[in-house]
């Protein structure tokens, strides 16, 4: 029954044919149960665990390494090899990928099992009245109709329509679906709003709320998806999860990076699987070589072709473990630095559930944070006390000061001129007013051990008074209230409420009304009898005839220009510093009464006036200027109403220190009414959106993302739920909000990304400028190992080109990037922060992982000079690289052992071309010196020290060594220590050696290696000096090709 709160009670039960005095019978439970379900949320079938094992190989270059593997396998096959060399390329790719997918699959499996472990947070019973009986059932046997009791402390277990008040009053919590910082009072009344949203429709109990304060009776109107958490799961389920920006790049750069070095040979492509990316390479080198297949070494033309294209598979693996390195969805590199980022926000207390959304929040442009519990404490807290100083010479109002923004009672208490009171029990009204706060009052405030922190039961109103009792403190101790520090945390809870509660015996309450707007409390103590009243100022200074004087102690007559003033300033509260307020007062009543009414509630004698408020989080200002500096834009959302958020917003500084809130403020309903070009133009510069429901926060996360916003939901209800699925991430407030449990429990998939445990809005800020660092060290070692391994690519390129043997074995170029670049490349994880991250403004969500002056640089490094061919009746450019320094390096190591060196044969350069007919002719030297394993060990040396110099560049995208010297990053030294010793170990350690192909190396050659690695340094030095100039970035725009570098569509939603 959709429109039950705009109709009668009696409506309500006609339509589900129900006597309220006897409930459903069996027949009727049977019927409904057939005719709406039961009150379950469905839940959604896991994916088999060989789909997410295949899911974890559905990417372009993960099928690269396939082909690669297969390439090597079949080629090992055709040369007639065997052993363990034969095999180990494939074998060892073939490692990677199971490692990676293992890494995917573990991950998706706990978060699903994290999810069945939350589920153990849902409400299981209700009290139901069947067959003219109550009994006790399971919540997800109840159907629409069924009469349920509910009580304080109740969680109701459906969507309901009042039927009945069993109590004065009912109370229910749901701020987890409003955002409402307040309980709301429930009436059985029909609503009469258009559009009514869930704050209109107060007759309803929505499921998941909690009741604070009163009992009654109400029929189920909707169970399972028909309620308003299954409304919620619903539009969650129809929320696409959406791809992180840096998912997004790292696929974009992998595509980028196959085409790259593709070509249009269509026939190589097949012999190459399909794979374009490595038939680039293939065949060029193949067909340079076709000269050489003739050679009588080779035994002939077809047996010189294989023996080519045996180079060609040096290539394949050394072009796919180049690609592979980078985006493989979450490649063991990624996944590392993406981890290691998990770790420091969890010191941050800032807990990730997605490793990617640790980079989101890197560029994330709006934070669309719900108002209660996140930029406020949701903990009511008085902060103003106003009381009557003294009547002598005219009526003096004084007012107090109170700090402390949550349940601790924890607090200091300032005058109007901000001096603290050492004694404020001391003072009479302030005496008074505690006794009053202690005593008239059915909540409690405990400690919870678990948890560290203090804990309410009951309303936020009546708690934050017993809190205020403890600031007060007891009379008649001089070091009082500074020595309740000494108490333990559980004694300190509530020893100043328990004191009063042993001097006073409570002998009748009054409970509240709404008519009355106030309760009372009859105590004795001594042979004296008192009565304590709370309630609505109004209610409250209109029944006093007395006032208790601040100075004195002393009882006086309430006169209409103490009573005009006092109201003044209860305005004065109420209005502009929008606060919560609530007067008290006190009466002697007759010695003997046992029994309290409506009629004693007259001639009190008014004690004080206190004003409340959900305070905000002390570090929330700071953290708005800090989001203001780094280009985030806040908006607030809230279920709150317009002026208490307003008043907020400008004390936490989200308008800017604007006065004119036009075009600033808007409720959800004037939102809605405005013409589409002007929501457009309003989401602009929006800072505050009141008075919404869950639609509204989604249709807010979408409308700002169309506009190409990457939009950062935070949230501690399960109102947030869809909205924290829909943006871009996610961020659940607190470890122990309903968003970090009820909402996982009622919606069958995760909503948010992080959690932050301390509820603390300004470690947003934290995480952001993490975010950025991780995105930028991302880049460093996408960096490291592109320029990296693009010289690997051309060493052996450039080999076969200039016709000099083999420079590197299979084996040692897969030792070179799986040891030598995996170790550094994860270390730069650890780089620290540029000192100016958080004064960047966000990054655009088009901008590529590498931009054409980055790329640049990295061709620099690992590439000289590039040719581009436009091929006839082709509509892609061919990028070919010829040379590059790192292969230049390798090379020229190589040449310098044979030319040079003087434990080398020392030969012409022109033998060392024609190497492969030294059998066929006369030489001075013997052919077995082609086979000599030193010129190859000194080219495999020189690429592992310049990959090393390689990674030191990499500790800032721009900043010199000189600002950002090595040891900066000592996990980055350690590194590069520890593969040089492994590298050290498989040049002197004898069966290591022979399997890597390698020999020992003197100190001359040593030294040639440095002489040879070092410029690598120089090199970048250079280009980081362009970088940080306006010229560089003028040359990046000239040099870029537009063609040639990734390009993102626009989001299309």
């Amino acid at each position: 029954m959709e429109d039950a709160y705009a109709r009668s009670v009696t409506e309500v039960l006609d339509f589900f044919g129900v006597d309220p005095t006897k409930g459903l019978n069996d027949s009727q439970v049977a019927q409904h149960a057939r005719l709406y379900g039961k009150n379950v949320l469905p839940q959604e079938k896991r994916a088999p665990f060989w789909k997410l094992v295949l899911k974890q190989f559905d990417d372009l270059l993960v099928k690269i390494l396939i082909a690669s593997a297969v390439i090597s396998f079949i080629l090992a096959l055709i040369n007639g090899e065997t052993g363990l060399t034969a095999f180990l390329e494939p074998s060892v790719i073939l490692m990677i990928l199971a490692a990676n997918a293992a890494v995917g699959v573990i991950t998706e499996s706990n978060a699903e099992k994290a999810l069945e472990e939350l589920r153990a947070y849902q409400a299981d019973i209700a009290t139901v009245l069947r067959n003219g009986s109550f009994s006790i059932l399971p919540a997800t046997e109840l159907v629409p109709g069924d009469i349920i009791e509910v009580a304080v402390g109740c969680k109701i277990p459906a969507d309901m329509r009042m039927i009945e008040m069993l109590s004065s009053q009912l109370r229910v919590d749901q701020a987890i679906l409003t955002g409402e910082s307040c309980s709301v009072e429930k009436e059985l009344e029909s609503t009469t709003a258009m559009n009514a949203v869930y704050q209109d429709k107060t007759n309803i109990l929505f499921s998941g709320t909690v009741v604070v304060a009163g009992r009654a009776r109400a029929v189920v109107v909707g169970v399972g998806t028909n309620t308003a958490m299954g409304s919620i799961r619903d539009s969650m389920m129809q929320t696409e999860d959406e791809v992180t920006p840096l998912k997004k790049k790292l696929d974009e750069f992998g595509t980028f990076l196959a085409k790259v070095i593709a070509n249009s040979f269509a026939l190589i492509s097949s012999l190459c699987h399909g794979n374009i990316v490595i038939a680039g390479i293939c065949v060029l080198v193949w067909i340079v070589n076709i000269g050489h297949f003739r050679d009588p070494s080779h035994g002939g033309f077809l047996l010189g072709a294989i023996h080519y294209f045996k180079t060609v598979d040096d290539i394949v693996i050394a072009v796919a473990l180049a690609v592979a390195a980078i985006p493989e969805g979450l490649p063991a590199v990624v996944t590392t630095c993406l981890a290691l980022g998990t770790k420091r926000m969890a010191r941050l207390n800032a807990i990730v559930r997605s490793l990617p959304s640790v980079e989101t929040l890197g560029c994330t442009t709006v934070i669309c944070s719900d108002k209660t519990g996140t930029l406020t404490t949701n903990m009511m807290s008085v902060s103003k006390v106003c009381v009557v100083q003294s009547v002598q010479h005219g009526s003096v109002i004084a007012e107090y000061n109170v700090s402390g923004t949550t349940y601790a009672p924890e607090g200091i208490i300032f005058d109007s001129s901000g001096m603290q009171l050492e004694f404020p029990a001391q003072l009479p009204c302030l005496l008074h007013i505690a006794m009053c706060s202690a005593l008239c009052n059915e909540s409690v405030l405990q400690y919870n051990p678990d948890k560290g922190n203090y804990e309410k039961i009951g309303e936020s109103t009546e708690v934050a008074l017993r809190v205020l009792a403890e600031k007060v403190g007891l009379p008649g101790f001089d070091s009082m209230p500074s020595s309740l520090n000494m108490l333990s945390n559980h004694e300190r809870a509530s020893y100043c409420n328990h004191y009063w509660a042993d001097q006073f015996k409570k002998i009748s309450v009054v409970d509240f009304t709404r008519d009355r707007k106030m309760m009372s409390v009859l105590c004795s103590r001594n042979q004296l009898q008192m009565m304590f009243s709370k309630g609505a100022p109004e209610s409250i200074i209109s029944r006093c005839t007395n006032i208790l004087c601040n100075d004195s102690g002393s009882t006086v007559p309430l006169t209409d220009s103490i009573r005009a003033e006092l109201e003044l300033r209860f305005q004065s509260y109420a209005g502009k510093e929008t606060l919560r307020c609530l007067a008290l007062a006190m009466k002697r009543i007759p010695l003997g009464q046992q029994i309290l009414s409506c009629d004693d509630e007259k001639d009190l004698t008014f004690i004080g006036l206190v004003g409340m408020l959900d305070p905000p989080r002390d570090e929330v200002r700071n953290a708005m200027l800090s989001c203001m500096t780094a280009g985030i834009r806040v908006i607030v959302v809230t279920g709150d109403n317009k002026s208490t958020a307003e008043s907020l917003c400008q004390k936490i500084g989200a308008f800017d220190h604007m006065v004119d809130l036009t075009g600033r403020s808007y409720t959800a309903s004037e939102f809605e009414e405005l013409p589409p070009l002007q929501q457009t133009l309003a989401l602009q510069r929006m800072a505050l959106f009141t008075r919404v429901e869950p639609s509204h926060k989604r249709m807010l996360v979408e409308a700002l993302q169309h506009q190409n916003e990457v939009v950062a939901m935070t949230g501690d209800g399960v109102n947030d739920a869809p909205a924290l699925k829909k943006a871009d991430i996610g961020i659940a407030m607190g470890s122990g909000t309903a968003v970090a449990k009820i909402s996982y429990i009622v919606i069958t998939d995760s909503a948010s990304d992080m959690v932050l445990a301390d509820d603390n809005f300004a470690t947003i800020v934290a995480a952001v400028a993490e975010g950025r660092a991780i995105y930028n060290n991302t880049k460093q070692f996408i960096r490291y190992m592109i320029s990296s391994n693009i010289g690997e690519v051309v060493c052996i390129f450039v080999a076969a080109v200039l016709g000099i043997p083999d420079t590197l074995a299979p084996v040692q170029l897969l030792w070179v990037n799986l040891v030598t670049d995996g170790l550094p490349a994860t270390a730069i994880g650890f780089n620290k922060q540029d000192s100016d991250v958080m004064k960047a403004k966000p990054r655009k969500m088009h901008e590529a992982v590498v931009t054409g002056w980055l790329f640049f640089r990295y061709l620099v490094i690992g590439v000289t000079c590039y040719f581009t061919l436009q091929l006839p009746m082709m509509v892609y450019k061919l990028f070919v690289v010829f040379t590059a320094y790192v292969g230049l390096a390798t090379i020229a190591g190589f040449i310098w052992w044979f030319v040079y060196s003087n434990e080398g044969p020392k030969l012409p350069y022109h033998e060392l071309m024609n190497f492969d007919s030294c059998s066929t002719r006369e030489t001075t030297y013997p052919c077995s010196i082609f086979d000599d394993r030193h010129p190859s060990t000194v080219s495999m040396t020189v690429l592992v020290v310049v990959e090393m110099f390689n990674a030191l560049n990499n500790l800032s995208e721009n900043q010199s060594l000189i600002v950002i010297p090595p040891w900066s990053n000592m996990w980055l030294v350690a590194s590069i220590i520890l593969t040089m010793l492994l590298h050290i170990l498989i040049l002197y350690v004898h069966p290591l050696s022979v399997l890597f192909s390698v020999v020992p190396l003197s100190w001359a050659e040593w030294t040639v290696v440095l002489y040879l690695s070092f410029p690598v340094i120089i090199i970048d030095e250079v280009l980081k000096y362009f970088s940080r100039n306006s010229s560089g970035l003028r040359f990046n725009f000239r040099f870029r090709r537009p063609d040639l570098l990734p390009k993102r569509e626009l989001r299309d939603k």
